[in-house]
């Protein structure tokens, strides 16, 4: 898995690898840098009252790690063919968590441009589905792993309570952009945000829509640093990822002053170099709001 790893997001090539699983009749996809390893079953050791997602802990190389029931999760049978069960080994977020799914089949290379952001109709803040990618004939859907993280525990969240130990705070007068592809966490840094006194920010659902509303600043003349002072992305997103939209505001002499601080689950020791390649002024982990403040205190125009 870790050679799988190597190649990607190198440069902001808008591309991503993700494993296909099934379950039940379902294909899901999964962002391959989320996957440490694809083991068969292990014993598990049920836990008693915790979360109904939850189904044990299992012991991994010295380690204890949590096992979450994807069928349950999704309100899925369990599987019919139990001995073909796998466990996707997985680390995002600044932990490791087990993903029990009914089969993994393959891994695909695609372009974030083919992955469709869901509908209003089926999307909400409960929405389990980030994304829809229709390969040869048939649909994957990507999942919210980091909705599913917080529905089992809310503390594993972004945390208003971060930033008001960061104290009384004016900054009202300075805008933000923040691409952000979850209905969940939008809302959650929105809240955070304004606790924070970031009163002007606007949102959007992905890197394509974030770089058209800087260009359409700049195609009217105006300096961005005007009307923009700082832009906060995710990296996984449909259509563009952070990675991608760093790199085209880095490429782009009338934008590239402003400051982009990437803020996502895959923040870690081994990924870092990627943010840095593509000009990031800072990354920061998922979910370290009180952090990621500082940071934009830090670095705002």
């Amino acid at each position: 898995m870790d050679q799988q790893k190597g190649i990607l997001l190198e440069s902001g090539t808008n591309e991503l690898e993700i494993v296909e699983f099934e379950v039940g009749n379902n294909k899901f996809g999964i962002n391959v840098i989320k996957v440490k390893e694809i083991i068969n079953p292990l014993p598990v050791t049920k836990v008693p009252h915790s979360h109904h997602y939850i189904e044990g802990i299992i012991e991994l190389r010295g380690e204890v790690l949590p096992v979450v029931d994807v069928a349950k999760a999704l309100s899925f049978p369990p599987s019919d063919h139990p001995a073909g069960d796998k466990f996707i080994v997985t680390e995002f977020n600044q932990q490791k968590i087990v993903f029990h799914v009914h089969a993994v089949t393959q891994i695909h290379r695609i372009s974030w441009k083919q992955i469709e952001k869901p509908s209003q109709m089926y999307q909400g803040l409960e929405s389990q589905i980030i994304g829809v990618v229709k390969l040869n004939g048939q649909m994957i859907l990507l999942l919210d792993f980091e909705k599913m993280i917080f529905d089992i525990n809310p503390e594993s969240g972004i945390n208003v309570s971060q930033v008001k130990k960061l104290g009384q705070r004016e900054r009202s007068n300075k805008k933000l952009v923040v691409a952000e592809d979850s209905p969940l966490l939008r809302k959650l840094l929105h809240d955070t945000l304004i606790e924070a006194g970031y009163e002007h920010v606007e949102f959007f659902e992905n890197g394509e829509d974030a770089l058209r509303y800087l260009q359409s600043i700049v195609e009217t003349g105006r300096s961005i640093e005007s009307d923009v002072q700082l832009v906060i992305t995710d990296i996984e997103m449909p259509q563009m990822d952070g990675h991608h939209l760093t790199k085209r505001i880095r490429e782009d002499d009338r934008l590239n002053k402003l400051p982009v601080i990437i803020f996502s689950s895959l923040i870690t020791d081994d990924l870092r170099h990627r943010g840095d390649m593509v000009g990031a002024t800072a990354q920061v982990s998922k979910p370290e709001i009180g952090e990621l403040v500082k940071t934009i205190d830090e670095n705002i125009l």
